[in-house]
């Protein structure tokens, strides 16, 4: 594995999220993938599940947002993605994240991790 497949997976990840419905995350996930959103939760491991969340997660496929990624580290087959997303427009809610990536020789990740951080509250 190298940069540009993990660019191209990311890239196949923005572009899911953004299309109705849950078909696209077979392109992107194994069967058995796991997908963990935090270090303290538990996973959602299998497609189907992986869907159930997903729809519940986003606000649907015209959801205003906007990511910013980079691949940080490539090893193997795991890459370490730090990401940056605004939601909203005006922003209502923002995130630094870090994803741990495990992508197999077709392309499809069989283990994602995030480590969501959002900002302070800011207090008047």
């Amino acid at each position: 594995m190298d940069r540009a497949r993990v660019d191209a997976w990311i890239e196949a990840y923005e572009l899911a999220w953004r299309t109705p419905g849950v078909e696209p995350l077979g392109e992107l996930f194994t069967a058995d993938a796991t997908y963990s959103q935090g270090p303290y939760q538990d996973p959602v491991v299998g497609l189907p599940a992986i869907g159930r969340m997903w729809e519940a997660q986003r606000d649907g496929p015209d959801e205003v947002f906007r990511m910013d990624t980079e691949v940080v580290a490539v090893d193997g087959d795991t890459a370490v993605v730090r990401a940056e997303v605004w939601y909203g427009d005006p922003v209502t809610q923002e995130y630094r994240d870090l994803w741990v990536v495990r992508l197999g020789d077709d392309g499809r990740c069989s283990w994602f991790e995030e480590w969501p951080f959002a900002p302070p509250s800011r207090r008047g």
